[in-house]
């Protein structure tokens, strides 16, 4: 009986209804005042190039409708009295759903009476009007384009100038040389655990991301110098939004490719009542073919997960919004050698729970006050066993650590006039957490608690921003953000400072500075470490954040008003680095991903990561679009023993070129379109310390060699991803096929080195090997 649904959605990706037509479907949203939230009336929207001239005008509420627009892709084109004009563009327009938008818009500091013709709005503006410097907003529509990006935002942000993925098939991001731990992950503006399946203690990332595609909204990424608002990051900020459900008719989405199958529903409560509701489940597709007898292998990964965003306006000026994520993932493995000999087994799962409840007040025509209260919750498990001579297994490491963390937050947003926005916010953390590990020691040939603590403990965050618009040329953003850690007592005071001049209209210059702090995960205050008399005690309870000074300055040129070249130069300091005190070590924190570590830590280690980013980019116009970039950069830190080298993330280049094209397909009256998008790259190899393997062997595991600290370099790793599709529009219907290939040549680049206890040898670890993903889509 449970295979039946899954059946049924099986038996309905496969219909295909509805006759030759021309298509069309209606485009409705609002328009507000970027800085106060309020509506906009009266204004003007056009659809470009529209023959004859299609638009509308904004309502009492700031809304606009406009219908019967011929699928395909469009751009619009808005004015209003005293305001910057904005063009809005490559907006994909599909019969089955309706374009919903929600568009700021940049009141002129020049002149209230006339209208201010600028350039198209660029592709990738950021959504955050005080982010001045190293940021970058993305679309679902490009989360669900670029070649290899698995409809992921992680894996979608690693073709950005700066940022680099992980070749060995995790979607940590490392940004500018740092660790993928300094990421900071945000949902509707307010911290959130790690999204990934399968996630890894002090991890940020995981093989899959538990934020459907088709649940998010526009959204934003940073890389540095991030404004006041976001606190305890240190390399970089996805500040991710979910998308409101239509408030109008109701909308459904039936997915199925090798990651999952899903379903995605969304619309109105009631005709009369303006809120709406969107939710999406999924179910991974390699479970479901194991529990149906089509696979039949060991170590199948199983995960689930679901989402929801409810929006319920209460009057004219209240708003409230309830949300959630939740997911479950679980691996059981056991490893062969080509003679099925058991070389270990592992066991994995990852757990992952977000409920909030948002409320927004309009309180007047300048300001608003926007509140925030979220329950949140990590449940992770592991247990790693190895081969044991007489047979059978013998445990090298468990855990289990479960956290959970109520958060309220409320910021104050305040507009004085078109030149001056002020807004300030507090936000309070109460964290709980509940922690076991152990961890055989092979030296003593017994097996240690390394982790053993049940308690609680907060964060207060503080932060105030200012935005002053000099004039049309000249915009400096101002702010300062302060974090305190009541584990120990530490603090951190932050300012923050960005600068913009538009000296013409294609010219740009933009510089930022700014202070960050990001603290370790829990597991890292709470682990034992041996003592010189055996007992284990906890030394890093009183370790202080790890900071860095950011140092950010552009240049951005505006070729024409599709396309703009890039570029960014910047310099890091890192301090205040934890390290291994131990006469003449060369451990540091800054080259750890995940996990604890079982060793006193002080914070006396430094580190500088610095370089030159460039990109050009032709945003998507008449079924086209490109983007070219390249990152050169140097990633360094300094340990105990005070002599400078190389992180393990200094890859020292990575270079990018994807793009894509789409053909209409016959008759345009079949609705029929061919798109092909690719990504091809090029990352300089990863550094690693090598093993020392007579050490290994004596031992019984993996010993590295501590006098060489990432002294080799894995192979530089190419890549070639293809994404090869049709997307057909019926009345009220779109359907699309995909085929998306990661690594379509198979490169098998050298990326690190591990030993394997039971051959007593090492064996090297390779880039992810080819990886095709059919993907079919049905929204109706």
């Amino acid at each position: 009986m449970k295979r039946k649904p899954f059946l049924l959605l099986l038996l309905l990706l496969l219909v295909h209804v509805g006759y030759a037509q021309h298509a069309t479907q209606t485009i409705r949203g609002t328009l507000k005042d970027q800085d106060s939230q309020t509506p906009l009336v009266g204004a003007t929207v056009r659809i470009l190039q529209s023959d004859p001239v299609q638009g509308a005008v904004t309502d009492l509420d700031g809304n606009f409708r406009i219908e019967n627009v011929p699928v395909g892709r469009v751009s619009l084109w808005i004015t209003y009295t005293g305001y910057e004009e904005r063009v809005v563009s490559n907006l994909l327009v599909t019969a089955a759903k309706e374009v919903i938008l929600n568009v700021p818009m940049q009141e002129s500091v020049a002149s209230l009476d006339e209208v201010v013709v600028t350039s198209e709005t660029n592709q990738g503006d950021v959504l955050n009007d005080m982010a001045l410097v190293s940021a970058r907003s993305f679309s679902v529509e490009e989360t669900q384009r670029y070649a290899g990006s698995i409809n992921d935002p992680a894996r979608m942000v690693a073709s950005f100038a700066g940022v680099t993925g992980n070749a060995e098939g995790n979607n940590d991001i490392v940004v500018r040389g740092n660790s993928p731990k300094g990421i900071l992950w945000r949902l509707e503006g307010v911290e959130t655990p790690n999204p990934n399946h399968f996630a890894s203690e002090g991890a940020t990332g995981g093989p899959i991301n538990a934020l459907n595609s088709n649940m998010l909204d526009n959204s934003d990424f940073f890389s540095g110098a991030f404004p006041a608002e976001y606190g305890n990051a240190l390399s970089g900020v996805f500040d991710m939004r979910f998308k409101k459900g239509n408030n109008e008719q109701r909308e459904f989405t039936l997915g199925a490719s090798m990651i999952g199958l899903d379903v995605t529903a969304e619309g109105p409560f009631s005709k009369q009542y303006g809120g709406s509701y969107i939710a999406n489940y999924r179910y991974s597709a390699l479970q479901l073919f194991s529990e149906i007898g089509i696979l039949d292998y060991g170590g199948v990964p199983k995960y689930q997960d679901a989402s929801f965003n409810v929006e319920l306006p209460v009057g004219k000026k209240n708003v409230v919004t309830v949300y959630g994520l939740g997911g479950l993932s679980s691996i059981h493995l056991v490893e062969e050698n080509d003679e099925e000999k058991p070389l270990n087994r592992y066991e994995q799962s990852a757990d992952l729970g977000v409920l909030g409840l948002t409320h927004t007040w309009f309180l007047n025509e300048k300001s608003f006050l926007s509140n925030a209260l979220t329950a949140s919750g990590t449940r992770m498990g592991s247990v790693d066993d190895l081969p044991a001579e007489a047979g059978g297994f013998y445990n090298v490491s468990k855990a289990s650590i479960n956290k959970s963390t109520y958060r309220l937050s409320s910021t104050y947003d305040y507009k004085w006039s078109a030149k001056h926005k002020f807004q300030v916010g507090a936000i309070y953390s109460q964290r709980y957490y509940n922690a076991l590990a152990t961890e055989y020691n092979f030296e003593t040939d017994q097996t240690d608690e390394v982790l053993s603590d049940k308690g609680s403990t907060y964060t207060w965050q503080a932060f105030g921003n200012w935005k002053f618009r000099m004039n049309e040329q000249w915009t400096l953003t101002s702010g300062l953000h302060y974090l305190y850690f009541g584990l120990n007592g530490s603090g951190s005071v932050e300012p923050r400072v960005g600068l913009r001049w538009d000296a013409t209209p294609k010219h740009s210059f933009t510089a930022g500075f700014g202070l960050h702090s990001r603290l370790e995960s829990i597991s890292i205050y709470l682990a034992k470490a041996p003592q010189a008399d055996g007992a284990l005690t906890t030394p890093n309870r009183s370790l202080q954040p790890t900071k860095a000074a950011h140092l950010v300055l552009g240049y951005n040129y505006q070729l024409n008003p599709l396309t703009h070249f890039k570029v960014e130069a910047y310099y890091q300091h890192l301090y205040q680095v934890p390290i291994d005190p131990t006469s003449g070590s060369t451990f540091s924190l800054l080259n750890e991903t995940e996990d604890f570590v079982t060793r006193r830590l002080v914070n006396e280690g430094t580190g500088r990561n610095y370089g030159l980013e460039f990109t050009l980019e032709r945003s998507f116009q008449k079924g086209f679009y490109y983007m070219t970039t390249l990152s050169l950069y140097r990633s360094l830190y300094t340990p105990q023993d005070g002599v400078e080298r190389n992180t393990a993330f200094a890859g020292n280049y990575v270079a990018n070129l994807l793009g894509g094209k789409e053909f209409t397909l016959g008759k345009p009256a079949k609705n029929r379109v061919l798109f092909i998008n690719t990504k091809i790259g090029l990352i300089g190899g990863a550094r690693y310390t090598p093993i020392n393997l007579s050490a290994s062997q004596a031992l019984g595991t993996e010993v590295r060699d501590e006098l060489r600290p990432y002294g080799n370099k894995g192979d530089d790793v190419f890549f070639l991803n293809l994404a090869v599709g049709i997307r057909r529009n019926r009345k009220n219907t779109t359907h699309e096929w995909k085929l998306d290939v990661t690594n379509l040549t198979n490169n098998q680049a050298l990326v690190n080195e591990y030993y394997q206890p039971v051959t007593g040898q090492i064996e090297g670890s390779p880039q992810l090997s080819i990886l095709p993903n059919i993907i079919y889509t049905f929204k109706f």
